[in-house]
């Protein structure tokens, strides 16, 4: 039978109001008697129900992420920051995910999944800044990833062109001149995609090497397609010194692509990717790559939205912190 606060309150000693109380973290409580109801709810092993609580006090002590797929690595390895900068702070995390759906992604803001957090940590890659705003309601919401960018919202952004610029420099800095890019279509300018792309485009010409359209292959961001593109590559005769995942995932499939193949990696081809995923480390060659900072944007994003959450104060300024990324240099792109 399930232990009710009445049976807290009998072994206490106080009353049912008492146990409402200190679960509800009332102040004006005196210690000793906050205490031996604290006593008896471990000794007994009651369970307080989130949702009346909730009802009650209007806060869950819970965190939304809303997020693609988390089977994609990086998505997955970030969940895992947030969750621990979470609990660090005294909330917990449930995670949505809404497969690059819209109407998932509208779901997650308004419906069921909003009303059993106090704020959601949001990686939209299917709204857009005018329909998350108009769906969003008056809970805080705090915004990653560069699908959406809007002066409005609060978001922890990455430097992702001047990550992508590092990474192409040390390509070239390697003798590389015919640095094929997975991930983009040619024209991109926004979003995760748009803004790496750039920042290869902005260090070529930096370093005075040419521009082909030829080298920019779009591709899902997954190994697969990574690897279906690497190998469209070398079917089609344009020639390619090295590649660029603009994720991990499509790195290691290229890699994998280049290994099967016969490649000699890096001799032949050099292969760079973006994120430090943990399996960056132990693929052979290890994968050269961009940390992005995903430790700091999980304390960032977390902090951020907590303060709003706290905050009595309406009318904060909208933040949009960068994290700091670092280049990882591996044996495949050495």
């Amino acid at each position: 039978m399930a232990v009710t606060m009445n049976d807290v309150a009998r072994a206490a000693g106080v009353s049912l109001k008492t146990v409402s109380n200190v679960i509800n973290n009332y102040e004006f409580i005196r210690p000793a008697t906050k205490q031996r109801v604290l006593d008896a709810i471990d000794e007994l092993g009651y369970e307080t129900n989130l949702t009346a609580r909730s009802l009650r006090s209007g806060k869950t002590s819970m965190l939304g992420l809303v997020l693609a797929d988390l089977s994609i690595p990086y998505y997955a390895e970030l969940a895992s920051d947030i969750m621990k900068a979470a609990w660090a702070r005294g909330y917990r995390v449930l995670v949505e995910q809404t497969g690059n759906e819209a109407d998932h992604e509208k779901a997650a803001l308004q419906g069921q999944f909003r009303t059993l957090t106090d704020g959601l940590l949001f990686i939209p890659l299917a709204l857009d800044a005018e329909q998350i705003i108009a769906v969003a309601g008056k809970k805080p919401l705090v915004l990653l990833g560069e699908f959406v960018q809007d002066p409005r919202l609060d978001m922890v952004l990455i430097q992702n062109h001047q990550a992508a610029a590092a990474v192409t420099t040390h390509l070239l800095a390697g003798g590389r001149r015919r640095i094929a890019v997975l991930g983009a279509h040619d024209g991109d300018t926004a979003g995760s995609s748009g803004l790496r792309l750039e920042g290869y485009k902005a260090a070529l010409a930096d370093a005075g090497v040419p521009y082909d359209p030829a080298l920019v292959v779009p591709c899902d961001w997954r190994r697969d397609g990574g690897a279906a593109a690497t190998s469209g590559l070398l079917g089609s005769g344009v020639e390619f010194d090295a590649v660029f995942g603009l994720n991990d995932a499509l790195a290691l499939g290229a890699l994998h692509e280049l290994l099967v193949r016969g490649r000699k990696v890096p001799e032949e081809i050099a292969v760079a990717g973006f994120d430090d995923i943990d399996e960056a480390r132990f693929a052979s060659p290890s994968l050269t790559t961009v940390a992005p900072g995903r430790t700091e944007i999980a304390e960032r994003a977390v902090e951020l939205l907590i303060g709003r959450i706290e905050s009595k104060d309406a009318a904060l300024t909208v933040q949009q912190p960068e994290a700091a990324f670092e280049l990882r240099v591996r044996q495949s792109a050495r």
